[in-house]
């Protein structure tokens, strides 16, 4: 069973009318739980909903039926633990199966959920505490996290604390109250406007916001899964991501069901490896699978002609600009285009590759319906072709379904994020005579060297054509002469070596494949790249270390 119809017109004869007739009927009171997951499973009790394997060989497939009975059940034991509509719960779970009723019991009582990353230490998880006002940590059964945990709430000990997947001193065993539990449906209190989810932001430029949304957000994802991703109920969608990042929000939770599709996940607590992934696609046969650049990149590495990925019929990218390299060798290898979508945590998906769209390899696509997206420039007029600009949101009539509503407890960044009628993402972009956009980078990414205005990414994608480079970091130096000069932090593939050598080569590489005022006069190699949690790469802790 597919809803989209029941929430949009679903077929579209091409782009324009997709553009032009695009509208999300929002009923009055939506509420996720409710009108999507016990719906789906009062119609269609069967309908695989999650499909579950970790790299212990276990697996546990879960219906649209057992979902929505185990979210009864945890939300009943939610009230048994004395939570109540507006309280805030972080949850720091990994990829265990657990997280997705959790969510949809949250959701259903409207509890505020609050998605976190296992990497979180004392000192971030104390802050979120106080920022949040968190009434209950729900954590998986981790040594490290729980000491981080206790360590935290020694100053926040109002706080309770669960724990699943096992047991831990001091917090509930969260999956046995729920097996106690009785699955009654409970009753639906929340309205539209009710705060149902916050994320942090990475807190690479300042200290991490509270982004937060309202029990709408979901049917923004409409567009994400719907129509960038164009899932039916016959797929088994794979997006890489942990549950503590937005990602999971874009590719492994709400837009995905809304389509009836099943989620796959893959749950895995060492280190990423692409033979690992490789394998779970051949053995599981997922039908669309989307990745991180960077995990593009490390796919195209390996052997790909030894594995069967035949069960793939479409393949996604985001997180980062996708570079016209790894879009080619993808390609090359699988015969599978990559479609990529680009949005924040702030919002769904903004501009992409959507169906009826020929790709441009190293183009982020074009704008989606419903969401009155401009090109601005300094000074707010809107820009015209080849000219560089900033990606805004019209919200001068409201702020469309699946937006941020504000920055909690922050009026200085809704401010600047939210004027001028505008919300502003703070990308840079410009966009061709075809009407497709051109990611350039972060407004403070950008280079001014010279006179010329110079993006990272055009600099990343030359540098991405050697097959020296696996991964690289384009950021600005000060220089007396120019005022800034380009700077490639660059992580080696497998065998090669630095060397002076390769300095000059890499250096003469982007001189050929860009113009050449962009080529770096600085190259240092590393053996990788900062990054934050959610896997982005961190320009801003580069420059910071360049001054030291």
């Amino acid at each position: 069973m597919n809803l989209l119809a029941k929430y949009v017109k679903a077929d579209y004869k091409s782009y324009e009318d997709f553009y032009e007739n695009f509208k999300i009927n929002i009923p009055e009171n939506f509420n996720y739980g409710f009108d999507i997951i016990d719906q789906i499973a009062n119609e269609c009790p069967n309908q695989r909903a999650l499909v579950w394997r970790n790299d212990k060989g276990q697996s546990k497939d879960f219906s649209f039926k057992e979902i929505s009975s185990l979210s009864n059940k945890a939300a009943n034991a939610f009230i048994k633990l004395g939570l109540k509509k507006g309280d805030t719960v972080m949850l720091i779970v990994k990829r265990r199966y657990q997280f997705w009723y959790l969510m949809v019991a949250l959701h259903k009582l409207g509890i505020v959920a609050v998605p976190s990353t296992h990497l979180l230490t004392e000192k971030d998880i104390d802050y979120r505490i106080k920022s949040a006002d968190i009434k209950m940590i729900i954590s998986v059964a981790d040594k490290i996290v729980e000491k981080h945990i206790n360590d935290a709430i020694s100053e926040n000990f109002n706080v309770k604390l669960c724990s699943i997947d096992g047991k831990m001193n001091g917090f509930t065993d969260l999956d046995e109250l729920i097996e106690q539990s009785n699955d009654e449906t409970p009753e639906r209190t929340t309205v539209n406007n009710d705060p149902m989810l916050i994320y942090f932001t990475s807190g690479t430029t300042a200290h991490p916001k509270m982004v937060e949304h309202i029990s709408t957000y979901p049917l923004g994802h409409i567009l994400t899964a719907g129509f960038w991703q164009n899932l039916k109920d016959t797929d088994v969608h794979f997006t890489m991501s942990d549950t503590g990042w937005a990602k999971c929000a874009w590719g492994k939770l709400y837009g995905q069901w809304i389509c009836g599709a099943a989620i796959f996940v893959y749950d895995y607590d060492g280190a990423f490896t692409p033979v690992d992934i490789l394998n779970v696609i051949q053995t599981n046969k997922m039908t669309t699978f989307c990745a991180p650049p960077t995990i593009y990149r490390f796919l195209i590495k390996e052997e790909l002609n030894k594995y069967d990925l035949s069960s793939l019929r479409a393949c996604y990218i985001a997180g980062e600009p996708l570079n016209a390299e790894v879009y080619k060798q993808w390609l090359d290898k699988t015969g599978l285009e990559l479609r990529e979508g680009f949005g924040q945590t702030e919002t769904p998906v903004l501009l992409a590759v959507f169906p009826w769209i020929t790709p441009k390899p190293g183009s982020t696509g074009k704008p989606s319906p419903h969401l009155n997206i401009h090109l601005l420039d300094e000074k707010g007029n809107e820009c015209g072709v080849g000219d560089e600009g900033e990606v805004c949101i019209d919200i001068k009539k409201g702020i469309p379904a699946g937006i941020i509503q504000q920055y909690r407890n922050e009026p200085l960044a809704n401010a600047e994020a939210m004027k001028n009628g505008y919300y502003h993402t703070g990308d840079m972009a410009w966009r061709d005579e075809d009407g497709y956009f051109w990611f350039i980078g972060r407004g403070d990414d950008v280079i001014k060297s010279s006179g010329y205005r110079i993006g990272p990414f055009e600099v990343e994608s030359a540098l991405l054509e050697h097959p020296a480079v696996l991964e690289s970091a384009i950021t600005a130096v000060p220089d007396l002469e120019r005022g800034q000069i380009v700077k490639a932090t660059v992580v080696l593939a497998k065998g090669y070596s630095a060397s002076d050598e390769l300095k000059k080569e890499l250096q003469n590489h982007v001189k050929r494949t860009t113009a050449p005022y962009k080529y770096p006069r600085i190259i240092e190699f590393v053996e990788e790249l900062p990054k934050t949690i959610s896997g982005k790469t961190k320009r801003k802790q580069i420059r910071i270390e360049d001054q030291k």
